[in-house]
């Protein structure tokens, strides 16, 4: 009898709420030297204080060996999936590539905690783990942003929707992927202008890094009902030892402008010599390369906006710069290292076409309506297909 009470407290206390013995961590990884890692990545850390067990929540996964991954790949279809790891695992790998790690501990509700915590695990399921990823709105650090926006009712997006610093996609791509300038080179004439859409906090979340950063200007709904910051507290748990990628994209448009106007009186004085067998061997090869060069690109482009579902890539402006129709000039700019060959009507004209397109894009610059960012690739084309126009179209007085 005297034990009863006892029993009665005990059976009256009551039960904890759920997810009171969760923590919620957002935890950033720095680029690294692959191409894949120039981005950066992050995921979600769910760690249990009660079973002392810890989730992190990477949504960055994909497979070579997948079926068809390179075919997908190619077609802008591609599959990526959210994995279950332990970070004891994890963070080693990081550590020994060399790309900084931080954790950003995250003052959520045991509430949001919870529900947070029971998405991730739906979302981990095998039917329900793959995603179709896009590298600019549906990738590994948007995935997370959406996870902890919908664990907070939205309170993410609607901070985040407004504020922006002015960048683009194409400036983030071009600044991370600055270590690789070929690759870079060549990502920057691929994107059409839907990379030059400018970008809130929200939109450019799709950096983790970025994401990372945005996040400490975001504020909750404490227990009493008062604004505190979201990030809790923020640590560094290795620092890396890779060198950080440049703030800005770099700008080599007046490098591209003496790199064309030089070329281009280059072919004019290689043209205009053309009685000597090495300045028309030199011109034939040079007027045949670029014209492969820029035709089989142009096809590219096409092909690109055509023919798969990078939306990025669609209504590519480069395409006048990059121009298909130089295809039809390859049999006689091959020719034309031949002494007696004088240019048809044929080549005239299309060689005319061919700068005046260039030369319209140039102009389409002037309109808001055009806002794609392809002036390295004017300042570098232009000049060479009005050199090549004018040549063939010179009059001997």
């Amino acid at each position: 009898m005297l034990l009863f009470p006892l029993f009665a407290s005990a059976q009256l206390a009551p039960a904890p709420q759920p997810g009171t013995d969760l923590d919620v961590a957002l935890i950033t990884f720095g680029p690294g030297t692959e191409l894949w890692e120039r981005f950066g990545h992050n995921a979600i850390l769910i760690a249990d204080r009660a079973s002392g067990v810890q989730r992190l929540y990477n949504y960055g996964m994909f497979d070579f060996a997948q079926k068809n991954f390179f075919l997908n790949f190619a077609r802008g279809r591609m599959l990526y999936r959210i994995d279950v790891d332990d970070p004891a695992d994890e963070f080693p790998l990081y550590r020994a590539e060399g790309r900084w790690i931080v954790e950003q501990d995250l003052n959520l509700a045991p509430a949001q905690r919870a529900k947070l915590s029971d998405y991730l695990a739906w979302n981990a399921r095998p039917e329900n783990a793959q995603y179709r990823y896009d590298y600019f709105t549906a990738n590994c650090a948007t995935r997370v942003r959406d996870a902890l926006d919908m664990a907070l009712g939205g309170a993410i997006h609607a901070q985040l929707i407004a504020p922006s610093r002015g960048f683009t996609y194409r400036m983030d791509a071009l600044r991370l992927m600055r270590p690789d300038p070929v690759l870079m080179v060549l990502m920057d004439a691929g994107l059409g202008p839907f990379a030059d859409t400018r970008l809130s906090y929200w939109a450019e979340s799709f950096v983790p890094m970025e994401f990372m950063r945005f996040v400490r200007e975001v504020k909750v709904r404490g227990a009493d009902g008062t604004p505190i910051p979201l990030v809790a507290r923020e640590t560094v748990i290795y620092p890396g030892r890779l060198p950080e990628p440049p703030a800005f994209p770099p700008d080599w448009v007046w490098q591209a402008l003496a790199i064309g106007v030089l070329s281009a009186f280059g072919l004019l004085a290689l043209y205009r010599r053309r009685t000597r067998r090495w300045a028309r061997a030199t011109f034939a090869t040079s007027a045949t390369l670029i014209a492969l060069v820029c035709g089989v690109s142009g096809l590219v482009l096409i092909g690109l906006w055509t023919l798969t579902d990078h939306v990025a890539a669609w209504h590519n402006e480069n395409i006048l710069l990059l121009n298909p129709l130089c295809l039809l000039l390859l049999p006689a700019w091959i020719a034309s290292a031949r002494a007696q060959w004088q240019p048809s009507r044929f080549v005239k004209a299309t060689s005319f076409l061919i700068a005046f397109l260039a030369a319209f894009e140039f102009f389409l610059k002037i309109y808001p309506s055009f806002p794609q960012d392809n002036r390295f690739w004017i300042a570098l084309l232009l000049p060479i297909h009005a050199a090549l126009a004018a040549g063939v179209n010179w009059r001997k007085q």
